[in-house]
């Protein structure tokens, strides 16, 4: 298979970054020396198994969670985020880069209006009320509210799952993102809505070139929304690679699993295809690659040496001892 190489400047760039427990007892690292960058315009998926080091690694670019000590780099654009203050990081989160959690009912205050949460961005940046809740009801209204203007005075509980995830998108877009974080958003909806969602990312972020960083274990997910897949083990990418490429010839055997157990409609098997075994503890991460114990093809080395990223002939990268698919 021959795949196009497209180079992109990345609008977002992680570098080397590393996420431990602080507070308490011995520090545990969750996050170990993750690269990633997202392009405007550019959708990536980052997947794994849960545990895996996705949604924290999706809460430390927005700085959310202040009892996790982050090291590396996190730029976007010129900005690097690990510099700035609380003060400036409130003027980056919403109008620089958005995000979309993903419990809705659990992102949205019950005590307050949809109106007065989708708007709070703008009123955070000096926006006049008035204003603001007009932008809110246009916003509502681009996303397939109904009526928006008149649900503006509405709760979350008086709106369907499908629809607070409109009003979680419609807060993330608010203030003109560059970047959009997208953090299960199909969580605990059903297939229908899961599909309505991920067409109206798919519109919102090709009509206004944004980059994506999609957080999700879900592989069809993945298939039909992005561009490039990071594919994330043991607080550590494995394998980063266009999603066509990575989809049709897996290069690490941790992606091969993943794929090996997605059920399938036009193959009957006898029983699911499993991984075995579980995901080590962070605080229990094995010596060399943290997959050999679960891995069908481990050599000795894997349980010592620790796999050193390199790059393959599509223009992605593997962290792998087997020797396939590499560009020499």
């Amino acid at each position: 298979m021959t795949t196009e190489v497209v180079q992109r400047t990345a609008l977002l760039r992680i570098s080397g970054l590393t996420i431990d427990t602080e507070p308490g007892g011995t520090s545990v690292r969750l996050v170990d020396g993750v690269d990633l960058t997202v392009a405007a315009g550019e959708r990536v998926a980052l997947v794994g198994e849960s545990g895996s080091g996705k949604s924290v690694t999706a809460r430390a670019l927005m700085r959310l969670d202040g009892s996790l000590a982050i090291g590396g780099s996190i730029r976007l654009g010129d900005t690097e985020i690990l510099a700035q203050t609380e003060r400036r990081l409130a003027a980056i989160r919403g109008s620089r880069i958005g995000m979309v959690f993903q419990d809705p009912m659990g992102a949205l205050d019950p005590l307050q209006t949809i109106g007065a949460q989708v708007s709070e961005p703008l009123r955070q940046r000096g926006v006049r009320k008035k204003d603001a809740l007009r932008r809110a009801a246009e916003v509502l209204s681009e996303l397939g509210v109904a009526r928006a203007h008149e649900r503006l005075g509405a709760y979350p509980h008086e709106f369907s799952g499908g629809m607070r995830q409109r009003v979680v998108l419609a807060m993330a877009l608010i203030g003109e993102p560059e970047i959009l974080i997208a953090d299960e958003p199909t969580t605990a909806l059903d297939v229908r809505v899961q599909q309505q969602v991920l067409n109206l990312l798919d519109e919102v972020t090709r009509e206004r070139g944004l980059g994506l960083l999609l957080i999700t274990h879900d592989l069809g997910v993945v298939a039909g929304l992005a561009d490039r897949v990071a594919v994330m083990y043991s607080g550590r990418i494995v394998e980063d690679r266009p999603v066509r490429a990575l989809f049709a010839d897996p290069l690490h055997p941790y992606t091969a699993g993943l794929l090996a157990a997605v059920p399938r409609l036009d193959v009957q098997l006898a029983r699911m295809t499993t991984i075995p075994g579980a995901p080590p503890s962070p605080a229990l991460r094995p010596a060399g690659c943290p997959f050999h114990p679960r891995c069908p093809v481990a050599m000795d080395r894997c349980a010592s040496e620790t796999p050193s990223m390199t790059a393959t002939a599509d223009g992605g990268r593997r962290a792998c001892h087997l020797d396939r698919g590499s560009r020499n």
